[in-house]
């Protein structure tokens, strides 16, 4: 069984170690039973983000993706853990490259994930995600600090180049609901 409060609990109780990797168990736990985070959470019937726990050292959101769904690339600035329940979440990676004064970011490696899937970023990873199904996937993302205060960046799609971030512009649409 899921239980929301206990969840959020168990993620607290990991930040005295400062462990990424124990974060990852947990939020591991919680999608290896993916029906139970949907009886929990409810099945996502359209795209958006719900903030499921929020404090300065640690930020807990749902995101749904729509079918077919494409972000923008853009960082985080802290560490995060991504874990699915439902559907699928194609992440490419980027790296800081130098276009003669300028930089700019260059395709670096991917991760596909499933459904009972979980992957770690580290504080430095930029990603673009494709949902590349039908239908709506789900994610639970786990974030080790104030995410949504936090200043990040995102990345134009056809230069490539270092913007101010925009949730707007990266997520196309997802309300983000509080």
């Amino acid at each position: 069984m899921f239980d929301v409060e206990q969840f959020i609990a168990d993620l607290h109780s990991t930040l005295g170690e400062r462990s990424r990797k124990a974060l990852k168990e947990v939020v591991a736990r919680a999608v290896s039973d993916p029906s139970a985070v949907v009886r929990a959470l409810g099945e996502p019937d359209k795209a958006g983000v719900n903030v499921l726990h929020r404090s300065p050292e640690l930020t807990v959101l749902t995101l749904a993706w729509s079918p077919l769904q494409v972000t923008l690339p853009h960082n985080h600035r802290m560490s995060a853990v991504i874990g699915m329940y439902g559907g699928r979440e194609d992440n490419t990676f980027w790296r800081k490259a130098r276009d003669g004064s300028k930089f700019q970011i260059e395709p670096a490696g991917g991760e596909a994930l499933g459904t009972g899937d979980v992957a770690l970023l580290g504080p430095d990873i930029v990603h673009s995600v494709v949902n590349p199904l039908g239908k709506i996937s789900a994610a639970i993302h786990v974030y080790d600090g104030p995410f949504l205060t936090v200043e990040r960046s995102m990345w134009d799609a056809e230069t490539l180049e270092e913007k101010p971030y925009d949730i707007n512009a990266v997520a196309k649409g997802m309300p983000l609901r509080q």
